[in-house]
């Protein structure tokens, strides 16, 4: 039985990533490609594999230590080294030595013979092809970013293309320098190891991942001549001298010193929400923190049944408590007085359902209710509707109100604008947003650069987009980035309403459904189709007399459309 090294295999552009799950321990016998570990960078979690099959006889990290290719995992015991890659050298080490011993000088010919293995990584010149390298335990994942096109120049190591999981979102690196020959992926496609990513016109400097881990490979192998079974063992020490990771600030209080099991997307969640992870018990596979768990956190949080320990920590003596010093939730029994069913929220309702929770009780909403005169703007629609009959598009009130608006944004910026602490970032750009219902709730498509668009491009946009949230294909980067959101209810009845605000946007406009109405017009009454306009404004960046201006110049473009052109 011999002893070999794991070690940490190239995992892409990750450098010092924390161990967050053990998944073996001394004695237990893995198979080879069986995963060892599971790490964690600031882009992803992924699981480590075993190179070869063996039983465990050492573990060399701890969880929270910090991780980089080349770093030795596991020491095992196996009856075959030929599945570690970077055995070979060392083994070579006392062989030469041994065939050597007759000559003036024995460290020579292992410092000669020692570079042979990495010799064909830096022989590929001509076409190279990059394929997806081992990134753990997942398998079909999207494609969602390509990050180079034919044409450019890529470095060994830059990132490809962005892939994504139901646990993470990754980049996948380059193995190989050269200059893009062709694309073999496209943006929705499915991967897994292995696939053919890109074509590249390779060179002779193309740099191969097992490369930099060999370096001191073979100063090791030629110190280690003389005691090459001493070297086996001690060799490991140099690897781990970064000492355990401390705890991410937002995770101070976790009891039992180990990170919390929790995927980075998961982990942005809980930090934009302020939630403590040690805090949160999970429900997936090896209690695994999902969004869910946060988003179950932070509503017993808001309704009382849960208190974090630093909330508690700073309750004053009184017993005031902490948060809104609310009564608990009541806790029924329906079925005591009657028949009841029960249904799953959808996942959209619960991730949108905790996001308009926070909007809600952290943006101090103002509302400002006027009334639009539409009434040459509705008939100009018809119009335009059957002047474009044949070619298909038809132009929506929504279309016609989104230019208007813009007109509206440029005219008052603050409403263009974003709080990011105690700044205030305003936009140069024109990204409208449009709540669109859909079978499992609601969701807002952004219409990018409205600006620059026509009421036709916008109509046929809408359209496309509105129908992809009703599939449910509309991707993250489509409902992403708007500066301004319109909730119409025009469609459907109502008079006002109060639309809550999309943060970090902070706006949003309300349509209800005009109706016909009689309007004095200084010597009788006229009938006007009549458009109610519901605004809602966080008040910490626009106060009412900006809120009641913004209002009253939509209405008066929208009885005027001649003024979108001023």
């Amino acid at each position: 039985m011999a002893l070999m090294e794991v070690k940490v295999p190239d995992i892409g552009d990750f450098d010092e990533v924390s161990v967050i799950e053990l998944l073996v321990k001394p004695g237990d016998t893995v198979k080879a490609e069986q995963s060892l570990v599971t790490v964690e960078s600031d882009k992803a979690s992924m699981e480590i594999p075993s190179s070869s099959a063996g039983v465990v006889k050492e573990l060399k990290v701890k969880l929270g230590d910090k991780v980089r290719q080349g770093s030795v995992l596991v020491m095992l015991e196996s009856d075959s080294v030929r599945a570690e890659p970077v055995e070979a050298p060392r083994e070579a080490s006392p062989s030469t030595a041994s065939t050597s011993s007759g000559q003036a000088s024995s460290g020579r010919p292992v410092e000669q013979k020692a570079p042979a293995p990495v010799a064909p990584a830096a022989a590929a010149t001509g076409p190279v092809e990059v394929r997806v390298p081992d990134i753990g335990d997942f398998k079909d994942v999207a494609v969602i970013e390509l990050l180079v096109k034919p044409g450019d120049t890529v470095k060994p190591e830059q990132s490809l293309i962005t892939v994504e999981s139901d646990k993470a979102s990754m980049e996948i690196p380059s193995s190989a320098a050269g200059v893009v020959k062709e694309l073999k992926v496209k943006i929705g496609d499915k991967v897994n190891i292995r696939y053919l990513v890109l074509v590249l016109e390779g060179s002779a400097g193309a740099a191969s991942p097992a490369a930099p881990p060999t370096t001191p490979q073979k100063s090791e192998s030629a110190s280690a001549s003389a005691a090459p079974a001493a070297a086996t063992a001690s060799a490991p020490a140099p690897e781990r001298t970064i000492p355990t990771a401390a705890l991410p600030p937002h995770e101070p209080a976790a009891p039992t010193g180990a990170l919390p099991h929790a995927s980075p997307s998961v982990r942005k969640f809980a930090r934009e929400l302020g939630v403590p992870l040690a805090e949160v018990k999970g429900s997936g596979p090896k209690g695994r923190i999902t969004q869910e768990d946060v988003q179950a956190f932070t509503r017993s949080v808001m309704l009382g049944d849960t208190q974090t320990k630093a909330l508690a920590a700073k309750a004053p003596a009184g017993g005031a408590g902490a948060g809104l010093n609310l009564l608990p939730w009541p806790k029924v029994d329906f079925a005591r007085f009657g028949p009841v069913e029960r249904k799953e929220l959808s996942r959209i309702k619960k991730i949108s359902g905790a996001n308009l929770h926070r909007n809600w009780v952290m943006i101090p909403h103002v509302n400002s209710y006027d009334d639009a005169d539409i009434t040459e703007l509705e008939e100009f629609r018809v119009a335009t509707n059957k002047e474009n009959e044949k070619a298909g598009i038809k132009v929506t009130m929504l279309a016609l109100v989104i230019k208007a608006v813009v007109a509206a944004l440029k005219k008052f910026p603050d409403f263009n604008a974003s709080l990011d602490g105690d700044q205030l970032v305003y936009k140069q750009y024109f990204h409208i947003g449009f709540a669109a219902d859909t079978p499992n709730g609601l969701v807002v498509p952004v219409l990018r650069d409205a600006d620059k668009k026509g009421i036709l491009q916008i109509s046929q946009e809408m359209g496309e987009l509105a129908k992809k949230a009703r599939d449910g294909k509309l991707s993250a980067g489509e409902m992403q980035g708007g500066c301004f959101s319109i909730s119409s209810l025009g469609g459907l009845g109502t008079t006002y309403f109060t639309p809550l605000i999309n943060a970090p946007e902070v706006a949003i406009l309300g349509l209800s459904r005009s109706s016909t109405k009689p309007v004095w017009d200084g010597k009788a009454f006229q009938p006007r189709l009549i458009l109610p306009l519901s605004l809602s404004y966080d008040h910490r960046v626009i106060d009412g007399a900006a809120g009641a201006r913004f209002n009253t110049y939509l209405a008066q473009v929208l009885a005027d459309f001649r003024r979108v052109l001023l």
